[in-house]
């Protein structure tokens, strides 16, 4: 599916051909963290492009060993994807929380929920409000 996406600051944007199949809850401790909130959702990426701007690359190490640029907007901060190391975008990881057409893309699964924390894993009985 063809997606669009920006940074917050509307700096960055882009566009890519996301796989809806791999739409990802990922509750790992280093989602939260880089995030700032309980879990973030993915989806994987081919035909990635960015179309203006320039977004901050941080290398990462994980649990495993492997390593993965993440990049950001240097601007907003707001996360834009994950990648290989050596620069090479040919499948990417997308932060669904930027793309256009992010109500698309409904998460298939949920990965490293042995770092969930236990009330982000069901919302359901919290009160909604359509407002803050």
């Amino acid at each position: 599916m063809h997606v669009t996406g920006h940074c917050y600051c509307r700096k960055i944007t882009f566009e890519a051909e996301a796989d809806p199949a791999t739409a990802t809850v990922c509750h790992c401790t280093d989602c939260q963290e880089i995030t700032g909130s309980p879990y973030r959702v993915v989806a994987r990426a081919t035909v990635f492009k960015i179309l203006t701007g320039t977004p901050k690359v941080w290398i990462k190490t994980a649990e495993s060993g492997n390593k993965r640029a993440h990049a950001f907007c240097p601007d907003c901060g707001s996360p834009i994807y994950a990648g290989a190391p050596d620069g090479n975008l040919d499948v990417v990881t997308l932060r669904t929380g930027t793309l256009d057409q992010r109500r698309e893309l409904e998460p298939k699964k949920q990965i490293w929920t042995r770092s969930a924390l236990p009330w982000a894993l069901d919302i359901h009985a919290l009160e909604p409000h359509e407002k803050g």
